[in-house]
């Protein structure tokens, strides 16, 4: 199993809106074959710290969405928000792969 984290740090008041775009999100990476899951998860100790955890088969398969026209499509999408605020947030990304259970 790959799992990819991707974190963001926004402002205070703008963290209800981020989860909300989440909690609208197109799905369409759900579809990809060898995605299993995602989940937005929330810090408890800092609210504005955000993270995506999704969990893919293999790295194989998280690459071949990368390179994928859907990708380009939702990440395009995300550069061209109208809140700059969000639009210029750069997310701290992290891989891993699973070595045990």
């Amino acid at each position: 199993m790959y799992i990819v984290t991707s974190t963001v740090v926004v402002s205070p008041e703008k963290a209800d809106e981020v989860i909300g775009i989440y909690r609208k999100r197109s799905r369409r990476v759900d579809e990809n074959k060898g995605f299993l899951s995602f989940k937005l998860i929330q810090n408890t100790k800092k609210k504005n710290e955000l993270t995506v955890h999704m969990e893919w088969e293999s790295k194989e398969a998280y690459m071949a969405w990368v390179k994928s026209q859907e990708f380009k499509e939702i990440h395009d999408m995300e550069k061209n928000y109208p809140d700059q605020e969000l639009a210029g947030i750069i997310p701290t990304v992290r891989q891993y792969e699973v070595v045990a259970e």
